[in-house]
This record gives C-alpha cells, sequence and structure tokens, in this order.
C-alpha cells in the first residue's frame, strides 16, 4: 500500500492462507492507495475512509477520480463491501468499468454529501449494485 504497514500493534498479521498480508490495518495507511478493476485499469485513488461510528463497521472508501494533482477531480464514495484488498499489488480492486464510474453520482472536495442519510446511501448501494 503506499505506506509502510506499522510493525506494532495497529496491525496482526493473519495466519490464513487464503488471506495474505495484515488483517487489520490502520486506515490512514491506506489513504492514497491505488484503485484498479479486474481489466487492470486504474480507476483513481483512495482519499478517505468512511466510519459507521455507532457500529464500528467501515461504510465507505471515498475515491478520487480524473482531475491533476487535485484539480477537477470528482469524488465517489463507494460501498466498503464492493472493494477488495489486493495485498501482492498493495492496491484495492474495485470491479467497475471507468465510464460507469464518470456518471456514478460523485461530489467535489468543498460539497461532501450526508453520508448517514439513508436516501443517499440507498442511492449510491443501488447504483452498484450493493
Amino acid at each position: 500500500m503506499s505506506n509502510e504497514y506499522p510493525e506494532s500493534s495497529s496491525f496482526e498479521r493473519g495466519t490464513s492462507t487464503e488471506l495474505p498480508g495484515p488483517l487489520v490495518l490502520s486506515a490512514s495507511t491506506l489513504n492514497g492507495d491505488e484503485v484498479y478493476n479486474a481489466k487492470g485499469e486504474k480507476l483513481g485513488s483512495v482519499k478517505e475512509i468512511m466510519l459507521d461510528v455507532r457500529n464500528g463497521k467501515v461504510c465507505y472508501a471515498v475515491i478520487s477520480f480524473g482531475g491533476f494533482l487535485g484539480m477537477g477531480e470528482k469524488l465517489f464514495a463507494v460501498p466498503w463491501s464492493s472493494m477488495v484488498v489486493d495485498t501482492e499489488e498493495q492496491r484495492f480492486m474495485f470491479d467497475v468499468d471507468p465510464e460507469r464510474l464518470k456518471s456514478a453520482p460523485g461530489f467535489d472536495k468543498d460539497n461532501w454529501p450526508n453520508m448517514a442519510d439513508p436516501t443517499w446511501a440507498k442511492t449510491i448501494h443501488t447504483y452498484y449494485g450493493i
């Protein structure tokens, strides 16, 4: 991933052969990590990871797409359950076509949606078929 994994209690290495690498990661180590689809096309990078603090669960990864040096980029909240961590390539996998992502409900860095709004959440989950 974009940062070194801390060698402390902030993560635990898994013992399962099905899931290589750490099973628990610091959210800050994931910010900036690249996101690719199954065709190997780069979709963007993780800007933020959104938590439901009442339930203690990750809800969304906010992905930046397009733009140059932060100018003109569009942000997308992607349901966490649709993302897969590729520990070997140290990136995220999100199987969506770039054209579909361009048409997805997004927002800019100065106008974030209320991600706790059930109507907004339903729109996002429906769009991605989750």
